[in-house]
């Protein structure tokens, strides 16, 4: 898990400037909530609004950023107005509540907007219920989330912007559809489901902190497509809560709200959940638990039993998002691996036809983008396949397919950025070897995707179909010593060598439910 966090590639350094940004925007908001006069409940509200407006938004492009950075107020506001006057009337506040979480996950439809604005929605309920607001409170509240939005604004936009010089990378989006045959839809009705489970049982469990048991449910559900990937998220999510409440007897309970080595921690908190979030969903909770038992030591209410408290209320929240998977709605995790997978070859041949039309002589031709989309694309393989390679999975054969798939993709994605460094220099432009192996390449993805390059899923790629076996191809031959002739046999290998665990022969009609969508959406 250690080697997953610090040595997975980060090209551009994006992700440590991600984190560092945020630890700077955050403590910047912060400080100026302070400096305004707001109360330490102002102050936690503040900070907290600046980590989702740094965190949730995740528009392809900057302007895109601004436009929804500058709408998550109008839709804060009015849930965080909605949350203080409901505090005292226990069922519609819940009933309340429900109907966020079903409109957070359902805007998930509409792309990245959609989804930044649900999860800002949702938090600020959530944060309302944990601040414990009221309506006397709404000035300085309003004042401290306004102040915090426009702060991380100015850094993420002026201070920091360091995505201007970096290019574009799009999100994949969920898979289309529509009716219930959208995942979306399908999604809002389980979480919808999974949340009213866990608050029922959390308010059996405590009156007072059964948010977290829903707050569990709302993040297990974030991310995710299947039920499989539903199911191991749910395990990490306890497995990152677990450790974080040990570290929190260790370090937040004996500090007890000493005010400077607090605020020192929760800075490496803040970039903790920033630097891991990309890689290892335990981490970031791990670090998420560890800073709310220290904002708790801040308030003054940590103890030994609250941790305890914590942990039961976070299962409680597991349970719910895992019986909602599977028995509301369900949708197969094979059926969108398969079509993620998809993606992800065709994501290959526009790499390689941008390298192509680069290394030919066009100026404007570039594959820096179509790599950074690629990057994104495996992500969301590894997500999606996540289900078959855990250890608790219990089919082996299929586990050792799953692990063979992702192995052979990660040497693509190295291949790529090898070729994508290469296609830049001016030099190797004009090499017609070098437009002739991209072809290859191409021609590559083609055979292997049954020459679907716009549609059709995949008959379930990893499972064994022994009565239509693979006809083996001829060995590639070394191409030539040359930096991007070696990524170009090195890709074309790895593509050749796919064949087998994916048992490529037929293209079935693409499915709704299971095929994603050519648009762009979050990941987050």
């Amino acid at each position: 898990m250690l080697k997953r966090v610090f040595v997975a590639p980060d090209p551009g350094r994006v992700r440590l400037r991600f984190a560092a940004r945020a630890v700077f925007g955050i403590g910047s908001a912060v400080v100026l909530c302070g400096l305004a006069g707001h109360s330490l409940i102002g102050a936690v509200a503040g900070g907290l609004a600046a980590l989702l407006t740094l965190f949730t938004v995740t528009d392809a492009t900057v302007r895109g950023q601004a436009v929804t950075t500058a709408l998550l107020p109008a839709v804060g506001l009015p849930v965080l107005a909605a949350a203080a006057l409901l505090h005292d009337h226990p069922v519609a506040r819940d009933l309340a509540f429900l109907a966020v979480v079903g409109a957070g996950v359902y805007a998930r439809r509409w792309g990245p907007r959609g989804h930044s604005l649900g999860v800002f929605g949702f938090m600020t309920y959530f944060v309302a219920q944990f601040l414990h607001a009221t309506t006397d409170r709404l000035p300085e509240l309003y004042a401290a989330v306004l102040l915090s939005v426009l702060t991380a604004a100015t850094v993420r936009f002026g201070v920091w912007c360091y995505e201007r010089r970096l290019p574009p990378a799009p999100v994949p989006a969920p898979p289309g559809g529509s009716g219930l045959a959208r995942v979306t839809t399908r999604q809002a009705i389980q979480a919808t489901a999974g949340a009213g489970f866990a608050l029922v049982v959390g308010q059996l469990v405590s009156g007072q902190r059964w948010y977290w048991a829903v707050g569990a449910t709302w993040w297990i559900f974030v991310n995710t497509t299947s039920r499989g990937e539903t199911l191991v998220r749910g395990f990490r999510r306890v497995l990152g809560t677990v450790i974080g409440i040990g570290l929190g007897l260790l370090v937040a309970l004996p500090l007890d709200g000493a005010v400077l080595p607090t605020v020192l921690i929760l800075a490496v908190c803040v970039f903790g959940i920033f630097y891991t979030a990309a890689v290892s969903y335990t981490w970031m909770m791990l670090c998420v638990t560890l800073l709310a038992e220290l904002l708790y030591g801040l308030l003054g209410v940590l103890d030994p039993g609250l941790l305890a408290l914590r942990f039961l209320e976070t299962g409680v929240g597991a349970v719910g998002a895992m019986l909602a998977v599977l028995l509301v709605l369900p949708v197969t995790t094979h059926t969108v691996t398969d079509g993620w997978i998809l993606r992800a070859l065709h994501g290959v041949r526009a790499c390689t036809a941008e390298a192509a039309a680069r290394l030919a002589g066009d100026p404007h031709a570039d594959p820096a983008p179509r790599a950074a989309e690629l990057e994104q694309l495996l992500g969301r393989v590894r997500l999606s396949v996540a289900p078959l390679v855990h250890p608790l999975n219990p089919m082996l054969g299929r586990k050792r397919r799953a692990r063979r798939v992702l192995a052979l993709l990660d040497d693509c994605a190295s291949e790529i950025r090898g070729l994508v460094t290469v296609a830049a220099d001016p030099e190797a432009s004009h090499d017609t070897r070098l437009t002739i192996a991209c072809r290859r390449v191409e021609t590559a993805v083609e055979a292997l995707t049954g020459g679907a390059l716009t549609g059709g899923v995949p008959a379930d790629p990893l499972r064994e179909n022994p009565a239509t076996p693979v006809p083996p191809r001829a060995p590639v031959p070394v191409l030539a010593s040359a930096p991007a002739l070696a990524h170009l046999h090195g890709l074309e290998r790895a593509l050749t060598e796919l064949a087998a665990p994916l048992r490529r022969v037929i293209l079935l009609p693409p499915t709704p439910a299971a095929l994603p969508d050519q648009q762009t959406g979050p990941l987050v």
